[in-house]
């Protein structure tokens, strides 16, 4: 991080000569800037103005055109060379230095002639912060120090505000001070964001002498023997950084700048070298035993990485972008060129290779504070420094700063096994593990060979920090931070970091994976009993845990290849799990278990479970109780750790329903999932909850529906149709609008005359008001009303408040009554955020006729959007197909459709001209939707 050469008094002047301009930009200084050139043509356009307004359009007029080539240089070099990113921050610093000195010699040579100011009319122009460092990225802020000698004299005063309109009349963003000395010394004392800006000061133009006088004051009045201070003024500055960003490195959308892993905790490190060790170049490091060259080089690759990220973000988007969002990362994987490659698009390589530089970052951090601890400029963490005594380790360890480290590097590395042991230590102890101690295992990862991998020890160890001392997500992520777990299984190696650029998954594939062993073992330690009491009882009641945590760790092994990463996450599985010292029939179900994971997620949310033929089905794939309890509990961790909102009371009532009557299909026989015993047993509920009924008015209600009404909704909706129904006219519109407190949604039931299309213009209505429509069910009772069951959403997957349920219901009656013309009013709502326009999702249509007795199963998966269930609904009922029920599953940007239909006739679709009509009109109507989402 060596900063860019200063510009010299005769540089501010008059150059002799293009000698003086700066090197090592992305192209010669001259063809970016020409200052000479532009100097002389600059007093040229001045000869004819009159007065200062004349001069400064002149002025503006001629920097912004020299500006604007300079900048559109730069960028076509960049283009070129988009990783040359160091030169990038320079060339535009130097463009900016351009813009800066001219616009004072126009100020102090034209505007406001002083030949011989006086003692009190002397400026210092100085650059601080990201300027004074010389790292600019296209669309910084430029921050400048007018420094004076005393209290700021009428016509210095004259001349900064001529700078500042020249300057704003550029469109420059300019932070600026006016200060003396002795005020930069009082509040850099005060407030240490102004100290660290001071601390990279860089004299540009003026009076030199008054700025060396600055930087010696600084040293002596403000730095010296404050280096303590500022290191924790700095480190706690960053902690307050991170939470405020997410606190995770895996954030899908990072900030550059101010995330984990990210430039700023560069900066940092260079701002506490500057400050502790008076150093300009973090190369010093080296030097100084910081880093080794290993290290460094490893610092300046991350740097220049993260530099040419934020330098190429702010190019497409025009503006000071820092947050790395869906949009942006194609453009800038494109414009870094990455390309798409063996199953994986081109972002979401960019963004594996991100997410290792964010990580090296965190790695370098480490080192360097541990540094600092050990020549007593850093604390140790307040945390740790609370205990009275360190906890006693094994031999071979020791504690340094309630660290645990290693005491003889020699002895620890002549047994291989003691990379697994440091690890079982950290986690026996409760110690976090010591830099230096990290650094050795680092640097000897090839230790770890296939002998080690195969050793009976290792295994035990291995399993052990899965199974025996807890906080088995601390051992999994330190050991994965330093490469140890893609070491010892090397399969793992190609998901570390690797992002899944969708909109569901919050964190990369790795860490997502240690997500689910976290909350696995947080329900195993009984810390979600009443958020998941079904899966708790599961685990109290006796599994094999080293099944499940083996098969949680492996579950998403095989993603980012070409094949379906269940198959091939199972094929590694069967070479993974022996090693791992699991047995034969251990072996085979961790294999299952990996190969079926999805299974029972996919039943609960994309088929009917009320159906008995879905049940049916995954019972004899499950096969056995076992099993099935695996399963699910394997399932509630991968859909919990996907991140924080995704699991909710739906997914976890779709899921309990589903493990309830599979297991008592397994236990007491598929005769238990029998059509007829089910709807006898819905009537008599509803009996039971209408006590107030007379015989006449309960009769009717049973005998008015389907034997289909009955199976497919719980008792609770079968009562709020009773009373909707009873005593309606043909011309009614009857609505009930409820939180269903188990589903996390809020149900939305219906009665009125049936027609044809009835469910489209449901879904319609339902659009308008921006509902997200989870589940959905239509019934056509015998004397011709439909009885409709929506369960919704608002935008954020919640249910409805109780104060905008009037307006919910105002709207879909309007709607109903054809007050409001859906087709029309939905063109204005059905529309994608640009920030997730990037996202494509192929579109699949299948038929399944197998799924469900009585009706084909049409699964329409597809891109998201608000008018799209509309769209199908319409196009379904255009073509006359009778919508039985709906089964919508969210994923992000992706949603599963599930539509159960018959024909006009009453039949299922099985003529494959028939599938391929339907499937055409269906595609078109999407298509013809995406467009419109899309546009404006």
């Amino acid at each position: 991080m060596t900063l860019p050469r200063e510009v010299s008094a005769a540089l501010v002047s008059e150059p002799a000569d293009l000698s003086s301009l700066p090197d090592g930009l992305i192209a010669p200084a001259a063809e970016i800037f020409d200052k000479p050139a532009v100097r002389a043509a600059l007093w040229r356009a001045l000869d004819g103005a009159e007065d200062e307004r004349a001069v400064r359009k002149a002025t503006v007029d001629l920097l912004g055109l020299a500006r604007d080539k300079a900048r559109a240089v730069v960028a076509q070099a960049f283009a070129r060379r988009p990783y040359d990113a160091r030169q990038v921050t320079q060339s535009y610093t130097w463009i900016t230095d351009c813009l800066v000195t001219l616009s004072w010699e126009v100020a102090t040579e034209r505007l406001h002639r002083r030949p011989t100011p006086t003692e009190a009319e002397k400026i210092a122009v100085i650059a601080v912060g990201g300027y004074g460092r010389g790292e600019m990225p296209p669309y910084s802020d430029v921050d400048l120090l007018f420094l004076t000698p005393y209290k700021i004299a009428p016509w210095a005063e004259n001349v900064i505000e001529s700078m500042l309109y020249i300057f704003w009349d550029l469109k420059l963003k300019v932070g600026h001070a006016s200060r003396t000395i002795k005020d930069c010394l009082r509040l850099g004392a005060e407030d240490y964001t102004i100290r660290t800006a001071m601390l990279e000061h860089r004299f540009l133009t003026g009076h030199a002498p008054l700025a060396e006088e600055l930087d010696r004051r600084l040293w002596s009045d403000l730095f010296e023997g404050s280096a303590r201070d500022f290191v924790e003024a700095k480190l706690a500055e960053r902690d307050t950084r991170h939470e405020k960003q997410g606190g995770q490195r895996y954030m899908v959308e990072p900030n550059v700048k101010e995330g984990k892993g990210g430039l700023r905790d560069l900066q940092s490190l260079y701002w506490i070298t500057k400050y502790v060790h008076h150093v300009d170049d973090a190369e010093e490091l080296v030097r100084l035993g910081v880093f080794s060259r290993e290290e460094f080089a490893t610092f300046v690759k991350a740097e220049n990485f993260l530099w040419a990220v934020r330098c190429h973000m702010h190019l497409h988007s025009g503006r000071p972008m820092e947050q790395l969002t869906f949009d942006v990362q194609v453009a800038v994987a494109e414009a870094m060129n990455y390309t798409d490659r063996r199953g994986r698009r081109a972002v979401e390589i960019f963004m594996q290779h991100y997410f290792r530089h964010a990580t090296s970052v965190g790695d370098l951090t480490r080192i360097f504070l541990t540094s600092l601890e050990a020549d007593h400029t850093k604390d140790a963490p307040l945390l740790l420094r609370i205990f009275k005594r360190a906890p006693k380790v094994k031999d071979g360890y020791e504690v340094i700063h309630n660290r645990l480290a290693i005491s003889d590097e020699k002895s620890f590395l002549a047994d291989k096994m003691n990379i697994l042991r440091l690890y079982e230590e950290a986690l026996r102890t409760g110690l976090l593990i010591h830099p230096n101690a990290m650094r050795l295992v680092a640097a000897n990862l090839h230790l770890i060979d296939e002998g080690m991998r195969t050793d009976r020890e290792a295994q035990r160890i291995f399993l052990d920090l899965l199974l025996k001392h807890g906080n088995p997500d601390r051992a999994l992520r330190r050991m994965n931070e330093l490469g140890v777990l893609s070491a010892f299984i090397p399969e793992f190696e190609p998901i570390v970091a690797m992002m899944q650029f969708n909109m569901y998954h919050h964190y990369t594939v790795d860490e997502h994976t240690i997500q689910c062993i976290y909350h696995l073992s947080e329900i195993e330690h009984d810390q979600l009993v009443e958020e998941l009491p079904v899966a708790t009882s599961i685990l109290k009641g006796g599994i094999n845990r080293k099944v499940l945590y083996v098969a949680l760790l492996l579950h998403d092994i095989g993603k980012g290849r070409d094949e379906d990463h269940s198959v091939l996450g199972a094929q590694i599985a069967r070479k993974v799990a022996p090693r791992l010292g699991l047995n034969k029939a251990e072996c085979a179900t961790v294999e299952w278990l990996v190969r079926h994971h999805l299974l029972m997620s996919d039943m609960a949310q994309k088929r009917d479970i009320a159906d008995p033929r879905t049940v049916r089905d995954f019972a004899k794939a499950v096969q056995t109780r076992d099993r099935l309890d695996l399963l699910l509990l394997l399932t509630v961790c991968d859909i919990r750790g996907v991140g924080p909102g995704t699991w909710n009371n739906w997914k976890a009532a779709l899921l309990r329903a589903l493990y309830r009557q599979t297991r008592k299909a397994l236990e007491g026989g598929m005769e238990a999932l029998n059509r007829e015993r089910r709807g006898a047993e819905a009537k008599r509920l509803l009996h039971d909850a209408l006590p107030d009924w007379d015989g006449k008015e309960l009769r009717i209600e049973k005998q008015r529906h389907y034997p289909t009404y009955w199976q497919g909704l719980h008792v609770t909706a079968h009562v709020v149709f009773a009373h909707l129904l009873r005593d309606i006219t043909p011309d009614e519109i009857r609505i009930d609008i409820h939180h269903d407190e188990d589903r996390d949604a809020t149900r939305v039931c219906f009665a009125l005359q049936d027609h044809p299309g009835i469910f489209s213009r449901l879904a319609g209505a339902l659009a308008l008001v921006g509902a997200n429509v989870v589940d959905a069910r239509t019934y056509t009772s015998k004397d011709g009303y439909a009885t409709a069951a929506f369960w919704i959403q608002d935008a954020d997957g919640h249910p409805y408040e109780a104060a905008r349920i009037e307006r919910l219901r105002s709207m879909i009656t309007k709607t109903l009554k054809g007050e409001v013309v859906t087709r029309e009013a939905i063109k204005d709502k059905d529309k994608i955020k640009k920030r997730e326009r990037a996202f494509k999702v192929p579109t699949s249509i299948t038929f399944d006729n197998e799924g469900s007795e009585i009706y084909t199963i049409i699964e329409v998966d597809t891109r998201d959007r608000p008018g799209l269930l509309y769209d199908l609904t319409r196009t379904l009922a255009n073509a006359h197909v009778y919508i039985a029920s709906a089964v919508i599953a969210t994923y992000g940007e992706q949603v599963v459709d599930a539509f159960y239909v018959k024909d006009m006739f009453g039949l299922k679709y099985f003529t494959p001209s028939k599938q391929k009509a339907l499937e055409k009109k269906l595609r078109e109507a999407i298509a013809e939707g995406a467009n419109r989402a899309h546009s404006g």
